[in-house]
């Protein structure tokens, strides 16, 4: 008869699965984290709230200019000069915020006939930026242009910082309760549970831009005997968030 012989390693082995099985032992397969993770996967939602949030603005953005024309360019530059350095000084007495010089030209003007280009003169403007709250703001503009400025270029409103800040902590709750508001509405029309927030996205809550006047208004000195109305109006924070949910 024919002996069979086996490695000491593969006894070892069988043996241990035989003493298993006797002893009514059972092998369960192991998961492993890759598996879990595709698990856990499959049984989650996804949702995405929207929340916003409302501050009233309480300081008006101005952007107010010097024009000036003549035939000598340094003449133009030199009065344009002046008359920025007199709004200036005027805005620093208000103690307004952020002042800033945003635009300084001087150029040519041509006058176009038969074919041919001629120079007629020169232009000139400076524009300066500043903010301030918005009841002073009608009042400093009529002194501003008694003192040179000829131009508003743009108003705009905008709500203090801190206000912005608190409006946009506000608009992410409201984002966070509007997806989860969803989430339990398909969920519960499914006869399902939610069980943990696997996942949190911001998808954006930056502060709003400035919002902007109507109408930009074009002054003359004629202009600056009545007190000019501004009246602001509220900016708005927007919030989205993405959850994912498992359950």
């Amino acid at each position: 008869m024919t002996m069979k012989h086996y490695a000491p390693k593969r006894l070892t082995a069988v043996a241990l699965m035989s003493m298993a099985l006797a002893a009514g032992l059972s092998f369960t397969p192991r998961f492993t984290p890759t598996a879990i993770a595709q698990e856990i996967t499959m049984r989650t939602l996804m949702v995405t709230g929207q929340g916003e949030e409302s501050v009233p603005t309480t300081k008006t953005q101005v952007d107010l200019g010097v024009d000036v024309q003549g035939t000598d360019a340094a003449a133009v530059q030199r009065e344009v000069a002046q008359r920025t350095a007199a709004v200036v000084e005027l805005l620093r007495s208000r103690q307004v915020e952020k002042l800033e010089t945003t635009g300084i030209q001087l150029s040519p003007r041509y006058n176009y006939e038969n074919g041919r280009s001629e120079v007629i003169g020169y232009s000139g403007s400076n524009t300066v930026q500043f903010r301030m709250p918005t009841e002073r703001v009608g009042t400093l503009l009529d002194d501003a242009v008694n003192a040179g400025a000829n131009q508003i270029r743009g108003i705009s409103f905008v709500a203090d910082d801190a206000a912005l800040e608190a409006a946009r902590q506000a608009a992410l709750r409201n984002a966070v309760d509007d997806a989860q508001a969803q989430a339990n509405t398909v969920l519960n029309s499914l006869n399902l549970r939610p069980e943990e927030v696997v996942s949190i996205q911001i998808n954006g809550a930056a502060s709003p831009p400035p919002v902007p006047m109507p109408r930009v208004a074009e002054y003359s000195r004629a202009q600056a005997d009545v007190a000019t109305p501004v009246v602001g109006g509220e900016q708005t924070v927007q919030a989205q968030v993405t959850l994912q949910i498992r359950y």
